[in-house]
């Protein structure tokens, strides 16, 4: 119930101060606490109806909570199921060990090779866990070369495992998560020359045996493995296969929009590059600050000149420049 009157404060900060409960609760302290903290100290007193109109109103919001409450547990019962048949169908296609409860994705997107991005999402229980998400924007592979560029994302990554590593046997540090661990199931987005270039980073960090890999061709939905020539197919409805959409299609979204960003970025400061005046300080200094081209013909002089090392003369050339 206190849940329910968090979520009802929140989407209606200027309800009355007096709040009506079906029954009397225990936590009703630390509820009219907490009520008062949002309403600024102002007190709260907690009615309880026992008949009457206000009675019957606060009956029918229980039982509609309570009608809501057991469809939400029965959607998280039935997705859970589909979860869990989805990882074992994946265990016993790919002959897995163990289900793979944390899988992780990598996809390549760029512009005919430029403002090329690699991206990282991990999912845990076929759940998405995007707080684990990561892109790298690559750095030693010119034009558009995804083998390359797939090789270099994969070697950053397990480099970045085991910097982890080092770090958590150190007092006091904590390591990123998202490297922390090593998959269960390692899916490159790809046909066979791509799962080529993650074996040769495995075996490059002695991860062979360790780290099972895939890579997922998308024509056919193809899944490829080491020591394997003919593809595997998974039943074309099993959840298995929907499992392994999802986590290539969330790779595939990931990508395009860090790659995006990168383009974005990239244009933003090739144009103020152009301007004279502008070094690599005021450049970053007013990326930083407007995020944009557009942000920043729409700023006037005064705007402008707040920015640390932009004059009012270098205002007025920004502005011309830019117009």
């Amino acid at each position: 119930m206190s849940e329910f009157i968090k979520q009802f404060y929140d989407q209606a900060p200027n309800i009355p101060a007096q709040v009506l409960l079906p029954h009397e609760l225990e936590e009703i302290q630390i509820i009219k606490q907490w009520l008062s903290s949002r309403r600024n100290g102002q007190k709260v007193e907690i009615l309880i109806p026992r008949e009457g109109h206000q009675q019957e109103l606060i009956q029918l919001a229980a039982e509609n909570a309570a009608d809501t409450l057991a469809a939400l547990q029965a959607q998280w019962q039935a997705d859970r199921h589909r979860q869990e048949e989805a990882l074992a169908e994946l265990q016993a296609a790919l002959s897995l060990t163990k289900p793979p409860n944390r899988i992780e994705c990598f996809d390549i997107s760029n512009t005919q090779g430029t403002s090329a991005v690699g991206s990282m999402v991990v999912f845990e229980q076929g759940v998405p866990s995007k707080k684990l998400y990561r892109h790298f924007n690559i750095r030693a592979v010119s034009g558009p070369d995804d083998f390359a560029s797939m090789e270099e994302v994969l070697t950053r990554r397990f480099n970045r495992w085991l910097a982890a590593q080092e770090l958590a046997e150190a007092p006091g540090k904590k390591p990123d998560q998202s490297f922390a661990l090593i998959p269960d199931l390692l899916i490159v987005d790809g046909g066979k020359g791509q799962l080529s270039r993650a074996i040769k980073v495995l075996e490059h960090f002695n991860l062979i045996g360790r780290i099972p890999v895939a890579a997922l061709a998308k024509q056919n939905e193809e899944l490829y493995i080491p020591g394997r020539s003919d593809p595997i197919l998974l039943p074309r409805h099993s959840q298995g296969l929907y499992l392994m959409q999802r986590v290539r299609d969330e790779a595939h979204r990931f990508a395009i929009t860090s790659h995006r960003k990168q383009r974005t970025r990239t244009g933003l400061v090739s144009r103020l590059d152009t301007i004279p005046g502008i070094g690599p300080a005021r450049r970053k200094a007013l990326i930083l600050h407007f995020g944009s081209i557009q942000n920043i013909m729409e700023a006037d002089i005064d705007e402008l000149v707040k920015i640390p090392g932009i004059t009012e003369s270098l205002a007025y050339s920004i502005k011309s420049h830019l117009e």
